[in-house]
C-alpha cells in the first residue's frame, strides 16, 4: 500500500482516515505513558510490600525506612498518614488508611478515559467515513458512461475506514483493560499494606498515657 494511495483513501473519506489516525496516535500515548508509570509503581510497590513483610513490628524507625523505599510511590502516602496517626487505636488507624486509598484511587488511572472515549468513538468515526465513501461510490452511478467496477471499487475503498476504525478501537479496549488491571493491582498492593500496617503497630500504637491508664486500671483491680 502506497503513500498515494493512502492520501486517495482519506481524500476518499474526506478526512476521516485522517482524524483517526490522529485517534491513534493518542490512544497510543497514552498506553505507553499509563504503561510504564503503572508497571514501574507496580515493580516498586512489591519492594516496599516485601520489607513491610519482614519486620515484625513497624515502630518509627522501621516506618521511616519504609518511607524512604517508597519513595514518590502511593505507598509513601500510606506511610506518611501511618506515622502522622500513629499511636491511635487500630480502628482509627485502619479508618485513616482507608481515606487515604480513596485519595490515591483516583490519581492511578488518570488519562484512562481517554481510551476508553477512543474505543466509543473510532468505530463510529471509521463507520461515518464509510458511509461518506459509499456516496462517492454510488455518485459514479449518476454519471453517464459509468463502469460497475468503478461502484465496487469505490465501495471497497470506503470500507477501509470502518476497517481502521475497529483496529483502533480493538487496540484500544485491549490496553484499556490491561492498565485497569494493573490499577487493580496498585489497589490491592494498598490493601495489602494498610492491613500489614494495622497489624504490625500493635506494640507502637498505643500511647504512654494510655498505657498509663490501663496500668491504673490493672492496679485498681488487683486491690479490689
Amino acid at each position: 500500500m502506497s503513500l498515494n494511495y493512502i492520501i486517495y483513501l482519506a481524500n476518499y473519506s474526506d478526512g476521516i482516515l485522517y482524524f483517526l489516525a490522529l485517534l491513534l496516535l493518542v490512544a497510543l500515548a497514552v498506553l505507553i505513558d499509563r504503561f510504564w508509570s503503572l508497571r514501574n509503581t507496580i515493580l516498586r510497590g512489591k519492594s516496599v510490600i516485601r520489607a513491610a513483610s519482614e519486620m515484625p513490628v513497624l515502630r518509627q524507625v522501621e516506618l521511616a525506612k519504609l518511607l524512604q523505599a517508597s519513595k514518590n510511590l502511593p505507598e509513601e502516602v500510606m506511610i506518611e498518614t501511618t506515622m502522622r496517626y500513629q499511636g491511635v487505636s487500630h480502628e482509627t488507624l485502619a479508618s485513616h488508611l482507608d481515606e487515604t486509598i480513596m485519595l490515591i484511587a483516583p490519581s492511578l488511572d488518570r488519562r484512562l478515559w481517554v481510551l476508553d472515549t477512543v474505543v466509543t468513538l473510532a468505530p463510529l468515526m471509521g463507520l461515518f467515513g464509510t458511509i461518506i465513501g459509499m456516496f462517492h461510490a454510488f455518485n459514479v452511478l449518476a454519471q453517464p458512461g459509468h463502469a460497475p467496477a468503478e461502484v465496487t471499487g469505490g465501495v471497497a475503498d470506503a470500507l477501509v475506514a470502518t476497517a481502521f476504525g475497529l483496529f483502533i478501537a480493538m487496540l484500544g479496549l485491549a490496553g484499556f483493560n490491561a492498565l485497569s488491571n494493573q490499577v487493580r493491582l496498585i489497589v490491592h498492593q494498598l490493601d495489602s499494606l494498610k492491613m500489614m500496617i494495622v497489624n504490625r503497630t500493635d506494640s507502637a500504637s498505643v500511647l504512654p498515657a494510655a498505657r498509663a491508664v490501663n496500668m491504673q486500671g490493672a492496679a485498681h483491680f488487683a486491690t479490689v
